[in-house]
C-alpha cells in the first residue's frame, strides 16, 4: 500500500475504532463526534466513513444494528466488538510507532 493511502486508511479506521470504544453511535454521530473531539480540526465525509464502517464490519471489528436515531429516523448503530478492541490496541501502537518516526524526521532531518 502506498505511504499516503496507508496513512489515510490507518488513521480513519483507528479513529472510528477509538470513538466506538466510548459507546454505540450511528454514522452521523461518528462524523459529528470526530469533528467535535478533534477541536474542529478533523472531519470525514460520508463517502469515506461508510466504506470504512463496512470494511470494519466485514472484518468483525464492529457490529451494527438498526434502530431509531435521536430524531426518530431509522439509523444503523455501530459498536466495537471484542476483536475490534484488540485491533484498536494493535493499530494504536502501530500509529504511535509511525507518528514517532515522522516526528524524528521532522525534528532531526
Amino acid at each position: 500500500m502506498l505511504f499516503e493511502a496507508k496513512v489515510r486508511f490507518l488513521r480513519l479506521e483507528l479513529l472510528v475504532l477509538r470513538l466506538l470504544r466510548s459507546g454505540r453511535f450511528n454514522g452521523w454521530d461518528i462524523m459529528q463526534r470526530l469533528q467535535l473531539v478533534s477541536g474542529e480540526v478533523l472531519s470525514v465525509t460520508p463517502g469515506a466513513l461508510y466504506p470504512a464502517l463496512h470494511r470494519l464490519e466485514e472484518r468483525g471489528l464492529i457490529s451494527a444494528v438498526w434502530g431509531p436515531s435521536e430524531n426518530n429516523r431509522k439509523a444503523k448503530f455501530y459498536e466495537l466488538t471484542a476483536a475490534g478492541g484488540k485491533q484498536f490496541e494493535a493499530e494504536r501502537k502501530e500509529w504511535e510507532r509511525f507518528s514517532g518516526a515522522v516526528a524524528l524526521i521532522l525534528r532531526d532531518a
